[in-house]
């Protein structure tokens, strides 16, 4: 299943990044762009998403300087960006893979596209691993550890059922009962002709 390529290196990404634990560690993909296209797309994606995860962390300090928390706020969006162009080569992948595929007449278009459902596979992944550091942190009350395994369940549940929904998509999509579209960004706050703040200076 492709989610079980997924969740492998989801979880292979996360623990590569808490070896060395810092949001200016070097990145380097281990899987080839050429030969092994969506494996290096799916690293790629969740070191963007666990790099993201902990700069949302650092910013959340009250007492942060004020310069460095703008300066972050622009890594974030800056991060965000990367996301979702990651995510877009990721449905051109699919839409590459089952170009030769002909949807059926009756066939239905997703709520979301498959790279989408991959986006959300990718964040739970890191719900999961700082879930379960909190359920079993040495320093924690008993209580804590309770609630937090509690939410560690639920999620690890979650992961099942996206799993399972992405994977029957993609199969739906490939025998020709679905079809998918990549509606291209149309943000305007980055963009210095449709953010009238951008636009005015």
């Amino acid at each position: 299943m492709f989610t079980d390529k997924a969740n492998k290196i989801f979880q292979e990404v996360i623990k590569k990044y808490h070896e060395i634990d810092t949001v200016d560690q070097l990145f380097t993909n281990p899987y080839d762009s050429d030969s092994q296209l969506i494996e290096h797309l799916l690293y790629r994606k969740c070191w963007i998403d666990t790099v993201q995860w902990h700069y949302e962390d650092i910013v959340r300090d009250p007492n942060i300087d004020p310069i460095a928390g703008l300066k972050l706020k622009r890594l974030i969006d800056a991060s965000n960006q990367d996301r979702t162009d990651t995510v877009e080569y990721i449905d051109s992948y699919f839409l590459e893979k089952y170009k030769a595929v002909a949807p059926k007449e009756n066939a239905t278009i997703n709520t979301e596209s498959p790279a989408w459902g991959v986006d959300r596979l990718s964040i739970l992944a890191l719900k999961i691993y700082h879930m379960h550091e909190e359920a079993t942190r040495e320093d924690a009350s008993a209580d804590h550890k309770e609630k937090c395994q509690a939410k560690l369940d639920i999620l690890l549940e979650q992961r099942v059922d996206l799993s399972s929904a992405i994977d029957q998509l993609l199969k739906d999509i490939e025998n020709g009962d679905k079809y998918m579209k990549v509606y291209k960004q149309m943000k305007m706050y980055n963009d210095d002709e449709l953010n009238p703040v951008l636009r005015n200076k």
